[in-house]
């Protein structure tokens, strides 16, 4: 079955919850509250990514996770089975975090791939990496470990692209999912907006989101990583039943 990642941002500029979960003990009552609704991986992100967001260094992005992570490692039973990953394209982030007990490095940007994957050498972590079809020399740098079943693909939906691309990034799945694990983030994102045609508010089309989210399942993807938990795994665990 796909497994749901829940979004935690403890940030306070992103676009659909900034300043929400921005103090440690939020943060961690939210991601508390997500596995509750049966996420089965929690992702910190201390950097918004959001379209003009202005870029923060790793020392105060880990100023921001730090005691989130500390406060889930200390406060919830790690014999449960779910995940903790960090959102950050900082290597000096990665790195405390990894130290810190994350399970997941979840790096946004192509450019610092080549070092994180050298975090991946005598850690048993696994990473997410950019990758859309057609990136060849970037599959050939990524092999061993997407071989070795540690990394997961993500093609990136919502960044940089147009909403026309965004629908034929998440019509690559299946093809995508051939070459590797794959992660689809499309949660709140205005590719819904394209699909139906409303002009709904950013967080507002729950039902678009979930679709998605089905269909990614549907169509092979391993993760997909979402704001709405609780509907998510109630839609995934329908269309696990009904297809036996």
């Amino acid at each position: 079955m796909c497994r749901v990642m829940g979004i935690v941002n403890v940030t306070p500029d992103s676009f659909s919850d900034g300043g929400q979960f921005f103090r440690p003990e939020e943060a961690i009552r939210r991601a508390k509250n997500l596995i509750a609704d049966g996420a089965d991986i929690i992702d910190l992100g201390g950097e918004s990514t959001r379209p003009g967001a202005t870029p923060i260094g790793w020392e105060e992005e880990w100023v921001r996770i730090e005691p989130v992570l500390a406060g889930l490692m200390s406060s919830v039973s790690r014999l449960k089975s779910f995940k903790i990953s960090v959102d950050t394209y900082h290597p000096e982030t990665a790195e405390r975090a990894i130290r810190a007990g994350a399970d997941i490095i979840n790096c946004v940007y192509p450019e610092p791939v080549a070092e994180m994957l050298k975090l991946l050498e005598g850690n048993e972590v696994e990473l997410v990496v950019p990758y859309r079809i057609g990136d060849e020399d970037f599959s050939r740098e990524t092999e061993d470990a997407r071989i070795a079943g540690r990394l997961y693909l993500d093609p990136m939906i919502g960044f940089g692209t147009t909403r026309e691309k965004d629908i034929e990034l998440l019509r690559s799945v299946p093809e995508l999912a051939k070459r590797g694990r794959v992660l689809i983030g499309a949660s709140r994102k205005r590719i819904v907006k394209k699909l139906v045609g409303e002009k709904s508010a950013v967080g507002k089309s729950i039902g678009g989101n979930v679709a998605i989210a089905v269909w990614a399942a549907m169509n092979g993807a391993s993760v997909v990583r979402v704001h709405d938990v609780k509907e998510t795994v109630q839609a995934l665990k329908v269309i696990e039943r009904l297809r036996g």
